[in-house]
């Protein structure tokens, strides 16, 4: 048993040796792909509707209050108290529209990208398989990265380009 696990311990730096590993940048590859400037037009476009949206209820909001402020004084209690949570419904109204414009912004986000990220994950799985490669880090992301280590981002771009 101790041969073997000697055995096992002298065989393993070997087993290290014959691994090959990467590394590649997904944010350059990301940035340099077209179809992120797609993505990126049509999320700003929602970003302004929402953005537009919302700015036309807080005007809204200011005008009805505007004149609740000039008209206060001739109503009576009943009509003021009515008027007030009116405006605060629709100030109520306004938060909840924002919140729901950001999860459905983030939901939009998720939807567009993930075919992008999917196909740079795709062409790094492709390189890795074509290049031997027993590992494949993000750039940034190994706290040491001797000289050993392959930069694959070209490789990963070039994949990319053929899949076009």
């Amino acid at each position: 048993m101790k041969k073997f696990v000697l055995m096992v311990m002298l065989m393993a730096p070997i087993a290290v040796f014959a691994q090959k590993f990467g590394k590649v940048n997904t944010q350059a590859i990301m940035q340099s792909l077209p179809e992120l400037s797609k993505v990126n037009g049509e999320l700003e476009a929602a970003a302004k509707q929402y953005e537009n949206e919302l700015k036309s209820m807080q005007e809204e909001l200011q005008r009805q209050s505007e004149a609740y402020e000039k008209a206060k004084s001739t109503m009576n209690q009943t009509a003021q108290q009515q008027k007030e949570q009116e405006l605060q419904t629709l100030y109520q109204k306004i938060q909840q529209t924002y919140q729901d414009n950001q999860q459905a912004l983030q939901k939009t986000q998720q939807e567009k990208m993930q075919p992008v990220i999917t196909k740079v994950r795709n062409a790094i799985q492709n390189v890795g398989n074509a290049g031997g490669f027993t590992y494949i880090f993000e750039e940034g992301a190994a706290v040491y990265t001797g000289t050993n280590v392959e930069d694959v981002t070209s490789k990963v771009q070039s994949e990319l380009t053929k899949m076009k």
